[in-house]
């Protein structure tokens, strides 16, 4: 049989339906348009009923009384005003349409669908390592909730994620490194390049807290910072790692910067320093740093082995005893300074016998600066002879009873080089420039929990002092402030540093050619 037709009232029913909702929603909104006025002086009107309803109950019983006859008092007033009823009621209008004034929409809650994208993403990619198949109620699983695993989050103005708290199962591996580094890049991944984040382990919670790094500041030029004797600033670090700061001048701006502060001394439990990094890294600068710190309370012997002139600023100034850059000078030098700790040792022992305090001689620090000590090295094994860092043997065992610092800069490429003493008592290490992280670990004997930047400054590394936590660093700029390549600013901070010339310029410019 062939389908009947529908009645034609039936076919065309929801036609006229859908017409007759278009103009009664068309209709609503343009009463809505019209009676806005009303509508907003009403909703005002009862706010300020509520308003007054809660400061009534807030009344005490003693002062409603009081209270009550104040009102009246300001109504007869009102009423006995020439237009007195005629303005307050304009006034009362006026009010409840301030009061009753549409309010701003609150910020929405929870992540909006890209930054959920974002999590997911982010949940999906972390299933195959926070998830195995005897687990009865996994954390982690394809296609599962993402928002038991990220309680907390936070995002950029750009939408990429700037913090995030991952909880994970008790059952992964979090002591082992290798497993710990396979998260950590995948995070850094998936969150985004560019950018160095921070990864804090929670062994105990089972919780991994992601955050995003600032840069640190690359413009504070060399200056006198406010440390106490025995104090040196190897550079600056983020607020969140260390609870001191220093006040520092930028032009005529003050502002306070965080430190990593190296303590030496008698009383010092990392007595020594390795500078390592690559060319260009900024090692010679940290030394500089250190030489025009440690000139305002002692005396600074120099060793540089790359024979660059980088320390030429320095020959003849006050407390600064040489700047050596050949062999046989390197040679006598160290050998004076091994004398030196010796003499400083026998005076302190004897003075702490006749119950006295030690000689100003022995109290006043003495440094000795070394600049790639392996060019040396090698010239002395050329020559036949023996390796200028076996001098140091005396100073590295003893420096810290005898106020002896040493502090040596060597690149990646003579690491090998380096003596067993000096990899045994410099327990204050600095790496700077690019640094792969088994680099930075055979340096540091810790990875650093951050991730490297993508543009790396001129001194910008890690430091770690004695066992202690891997900081970032940037260090202080302290150019040569001979180098035509310097800035103004910075080559007049470093003059400014700089002690008076205890030698005449052309007797320090006779010397350097005689030798």
């Amino acid at each position: 049989m062939a389908p009947r037709p529908l009645p034609r009232i039936l076919s065309t029913g929801s036609a006229h339906i859908a017409r007759s909702r278009e103009l009664a929603r068309t209709a609503a909104h343009g009463a809505t348009d019209v009676l806005q006025p009303v509508l907003t002086v009403t909703r005002g009107l009862r706010l300020l009923t509520e308003a007054g309803r809660r400061t009534w109950a807030d009344t005490p019983k003693d002062r409603r009384g009081p209270f009550l006859f104040l009102v009246a008092s300001v109504l007869l007033v009102v009423a006995l005003v020439p237009y007195g009823p005629l303005l307050a009621g304009i006034a009362l209008m006026a009010a409840a349409a301030w009061k009753g004034r549409g309010r701003r929409q609150p910020a929405p809650k929870g992540p909006d669908e890209s930054q959920t994208k974002r999590l997911r993403s982010l949940y999906e990619a972390l299933v195959p390592y926070f998830s195995t198949a005897e687990d009865p109620a996994p954390l982690y699983a394809h296609g599962g909730d993402w928002t038991h695993a990220f309680p907390s989050y936070e995002f950029d103005e750009s939408g990429r994620v700037s913090r995030l708290l991952v909880r994970y199962p008790a059952y992964f591996t979090d002591g082992e490194a290798e497993a710990r580094a396979r998260i950590e890049h995948l995070l850094h991944a998936k969150s985004g390049r560019g950018r160095e984040y921070h990864f804090g382990w929670d062994e105990e919670g089972n919780q991994l807290t992601l955050t995003v790094l600032p840069p640190l500041p690359t413009d504070i030029a060399a200056q006198r910072f406010v440390t106490s004797p025995g104090e040196t600033v190897l550079g600056f670090t983020d607020p969140t790692v260390v609870r001191r700061t220093l006040p520092l001048a930028h032009g005529e701006e003050r502002r306070d910067v965080p430190p990593v502060v190296w303590r030496t001394g008698p009383r010092s439990t990392e007595p020594h320093l390795l500078i390592v990094g690559g060319p260009g890294s900024g090692t010679t600068t940290l030394v500089r740093s250190v030489a025009l710190q440690a000139l305002q309370h002692g005396d600074v012997l120099i060793v540089e082995g790359g024979d660059a002139g980088e320390y030429a600023c320095l020959t003849g100034r006050d407390g600064v005893l040489a700047v050596e850059c050949g062999l046989t000078g390197a040679v006598a030098s160290l050998e004076w300074a091994t004398r030196e700790t010796e003499r400083r040792l026998i005076a302190a022992h004897r003075a702490r016998q006749a119950g006295q305090p030690p000689p100003d001689d022995v109290r006043r620090p003495l440094w000795i600066l070394l600049d790639r000590p392996g060019a040396l090295g090698h010239l002395a094994a050329a020559d036949g002879r023996e390796d200028p860092q076996t001098l140091l043997q005396v100073p590295l065992r003893h420096g810290r009873a005898a106020n002896v610092t040493v502090v040596v800069a060597e690149q990646f490429d003579g690491l090998d080089g380096l003596s067993p003493a000096v990899r045994q008592y410099t327990r204050a290490r600095v790496v700077l420039g690019a640094a792969s992280p088994d680099e930075l670990e055979a340096v540091l004997g810790a990875p650093p929990h951050t991730t490297p930047a993508q543009d790396i400054p001129p001194g910008r590394g890690y430091a770690r002092l004695g066992s202690g936590p891997v900081h970032r660093l940037q260090v202080p700029a302290t150019p040569d402030p001979y180098d035509d390549a310097t800035s103004d600013d910075h080559r007049q901070a470093v003059l400014e540093l700089l002690p008076r010339r205890n030698t005449p310029v052309e007797a320090v410019a006779a010397a350097a050619g005689d030798g």
